[in-house]
């Protein structure tokens, strides 16, 4: 881990994306609701979401039993590290997954709101290397049917595009309200792909021009530590300072 990225005096993000299996993947699907209370009592935890995925890496109509996520942010590096170390609200879930993987960030930089709330804050500098992506919206119910109609080509652009080292889309209610994750080499690749696929622009376009959306945030993150694997690997073990 880079030491100027610890933050124990600031706001830090976290993301852990879990797989379960067999009986065990029917028991988080009961803890999307019945772990709510517990985690609203985390201490440091300030916002939190557990969301479920799709098939083909998230990007499908498809629902994935065995994908889920958890997002948190944090007050501070210290109540993360408390939190997955030791906390009886994440044990269970350690514990019955067949693989975790955690990815801790500082915040960069975010516009828009999440549940009605701008969850980042203590935003730092971008200095090069590794760049994370959240973005989240609430699709409105009329324009459902055409957004997904878009979701496959989009996503199978993102899979092919230089210096994305991960993506998954993820989401609270299916077909809803959805959220992707991505992980880029650099921030120039990210922009690249933001702002030069014209698939990626020509989505961009139609979504101001309709009004797709009821509720949307965009947010970048600088990855600085992880632990666990992810189909079998470890994603930014090349990409990190240990």
């Amino acid at each position: 881990m880079s030491k100027e990225f610890r933050m124990e005096n600031k706001q830090i993000t976290t993301i852990t994306i879990f797989r379960f299996e067999g009986v065990k993947a029917a028991w988080m699907f009961t803890q999307m609701g019945l772990a709510l209370s517990g985690l609203r009592k985390v201490k440091g935890l300030e916002f939190f979401r557990l969301m479920g995925s799709g098939g083909k890496n998230g990007f499908s109509k498809l629902l994935n039993p065995n994908v889920y996520a958890f997002l948190g942010v944090w007050e501070s590096e210290s109540f993360a590290k408390d939190f997955f170390n030791k906390s009886d609200q994440y044990l269970p879930f350690k514990r019955n997954s067949v693989e975790a993987w955690t990815i801790f960030m500082t915040n960069h930089k975010a516009h828009g709101s999440w549940s009605g709330k701008s969850p980042f804050s203590d935003f730092q500098p971008y200095s090069g290397g590794l760049v994370a992506v959240i973005t989240r919206a609430t699709i409105k119910l009329k324009h459902l049917p055409k957004f997904w109609s878009y979701v496959p080509a989009v996503s199978g652009k993102l899979d092919s595009q230089k210096g994305l080292i991960f993506a998954i889309g993820i989401g609270e209610y299916p077909w809803l309200m959805q959220a992707t994750f991505s992980i880029w080499e650099d921030y120039s690749y990210m922009k690249q792909y933001a702002y030069n696929s014209k698939l990626h622009t020509d989505v961009i376009k139609i979504t101001r021009e309709l009004g797709w959306y009821s509720e949307e945030l965009f947010s970048n993150f600088i990855p600085y530590d992880s632990y666990g694997t992810w189909e079998g690997k470890i994603p930014l073990l090349p990409y990190l300072e240990v």
